[in-house]
């Protein structure tokens, strides 16, 4: 099999194009580096005759022209992400998801099949508002509470990415599946999303130990899951034109909790200083995975605790802690 990953060299694509040369297929990854890294782990996996890494920005024509059809298998897992980011740049989050969206159904051929990266932050306002039940499945009506907060420039990209995949995949005869990811998390993910940046304050000893929204709640995903998931749906013939659910029901976790979970993995023991949420932050976010089950028969495998040790010790054994 022949896999395209667009913005394979992130995190959650890297974790992809290792399962998927480790199932002896070949893989081609597509990458700006923006946020993508070139590093240690993406070299091993250079090296490897089955892969072959391409630098390029999916939001210029260039790029698509260069590049050949006839995939079995694309995944378009680039994006901005990120709450700093977002907050920081809501202009180049709208152009660059939305770009590359577009660009990848202009190029892609009929008879292919595509898997769209979407996010639970699609239908978060109507928790926030109180409409939307956790655990959430995917018929809820997706909601953004304040189209004009710089944090929903993410949510309304993927919305768009959603619509967009689904109508031109059933007009252009290509096949698609959008997998709303639920806070996956793992080694290599970076320094923004709330484990990574857990584990490398108790890696440079902060004390007190701050902890925001720490009354919230999450049910988190480890990479490895998410992975599996994924390869699931793509080769599951009743996934095409859906919408599914990717996470963790198993363990929804207080954050505060996460923190003491964090802690004890650290081998310290800090003051904890809970502190508010982030703006806009959702208070309770857990997948209904129902829809996941029925097409794949998938149930997650990583435990929390086993997901924090290996994330923990990845972040300590890696330049991050430095």
């Amino acid at each position: 099999m022949r896999a395209l990953l667009l913005g394979g060299a992130g995190f959650i694509g890297l974790h992809l194009a290792r399962r998927l040369v480790a199932d002896g297929h070949e893989v081609t990854i597509v990458d700006d580096f923006s946020r993508g890294r070139d590093d240690a782990d993406l070299d091993r996996l250079r090296n490897d005759p089955a892969v072959r890494v391409v630098s390029g920005d999916l939001t210029a024509p260039e790029t698509w022209a260069a590049l050949p059809t006839g995939w079995d298998q694309i995944y378009l897992l680039a994006a901005v992400v990120g709450v700093r980011n977002v907050e920081q740049d809501p202009a180049r989050v709208i152009r660059v998801n939305t770009l590359s969206a577009l660009h990848l159904l202009d190029w892609v051929a009929p008879g292919e099949r595509v898997f769209f990266a979407s996010t639970s932050e699609v239908y978060a306002g109507g928790v926030t508002a109180g409409v939307v039940p956790v655990p959430t499945p995917e018929t809820v009506p997706p909601m953004i509470s304040d189209i004009a907060a710089p944090r929903f420039a993410y949510a309304a990209s993927k919305l768009l990415g959603e619509a967009a995949f689904l109508h031109t995949a059933r007009a252009k005869g290509f096949e698609t599946v959008v997998g709303r990811f639920h806070n996956v998390y793992g080694p290599r993910m970076g320094a923004d999303h709330v484990i990574p940046e857990m584990s490398l304050r108790a890696l440079r000893g902060a004390d007190p130990f701050p902890v925001p929204g720490a009354d919230q709640y999450r049910a988190f995903c480890h990479v490895d899951d998410a992975v599996e998931a994924m390869l699931r749906l793509m080769a599951a013939p009743a996934a095409a034109g859906q919408i599914v659910h990717i996470g963790n029901d198993r363990e929804e976790t207080n954050i505060g909790d996460l923190a003491k979970l964090v802690l004890r993995v650290a081998g310290v023991s800090p003051a904890v200083a809970p502190e508010a949420a982030p703006p806009g932050s959702v208070a309770r976010r857990c997948p209904d995975l129902s829809r996941l089950r029925e097409l794949t028969g998938y149930e997650p495998t990583v435990s929390l605790e086993e997901g924090v040790r290996t994330t923990f010790s990845w972040y300590r054994e890696h330049a991050w802690a430095r």
